[in-house]
């Protein structure tokens, strides 16, 4: 399976405002789970007015996350996609001081946004069927290198693309499946010396 272009990472200052706007990401969320749409359909759908999702597509569009696409209808309307590809932003030793609030915001949003909606699909669960059972989670504590915790990721991502695949070859019965992952150092945790007896890696999951 053909794996999804990865970009170099993002430095450019506009490009980082222009997604780290609340509304954009709702919007940009919304194709990405939806498919293509015009202004007018997302803004029925975020309970906006078809002027602000105009506007904040544009700006979506301008900085390459979002593009026009062929409509569903053959009437003249704007028709927009969200661009695939794996997004990468500068680690965090190597962002300016603007950026990292940017980055901070970014993230804030997004881990806030992703909470309250597992929160709310749990609670409403009983409307899933059968999905209702498929809430995987899993906590873990590893003891890894930075270079060993890079490569942790990569073949995390290189997992999510084996099971990414066109519309047209999506099995009945399959919908959208969102994945988080955080990784991140554990506070005031040395590393151990190697044979110190009573440590444990462990990982919680259901």
């Amino acid at each position: 399976m053909a794996q999804e272009p990865r970009r170099p990472a993002m430095t450019d200052l506009a490009s980082l405002k222009a997604l780290a706007q609340p509304r954009r990401q709702q919007i940009l969320e919304r194709l990405t789970l939806h498919g293509p749409a015009t202004s007018a359909i997302l803004a029925r759908a975020l309970g906006l007015n078809t002027g602000a999702t105009s506007y904040h597509l544009r700006e979506l569009a301008r900085y390459g996350f979002v593009e026009e696409t062929d409509g569903a209808t053959p009437r003249r309307e704007r028709w927009w996609r969200a661009v695939p590809g794996d997004r990468r932003f500068p680690p965090r030793s190597r962002q300016s001081p603007e950026m990292r609030l940017l980055m901070d915001e970014l993230n804030h949003q997004a881990y806030a946004a992703d909470l309250d909606l597992f929160e709310r699909l749990q609670r409403e669960s009983d409307a899933l069927g059968d999905w209702a059972d498929a809430f995987p989670y899993s906590r873990g504590t590893m003891r890894l290198t930075r270079d060993e915790l890079a490569e942790f990721f990569e073949e995390y991502i290189a997992l999510l693309d084996r099971y990414k695949r066109a519309g047209e070859l999506t099995p009945p019965g399959a919908r959208p499946v969102l994945t988080r992952l955080l990784a991140f150092p554990a506070p005031d945790a040395p590393a151990p010396s190697h044979g110190v007896p009573g440590t444990t890696d462990e990982t919680d999951a259901s």
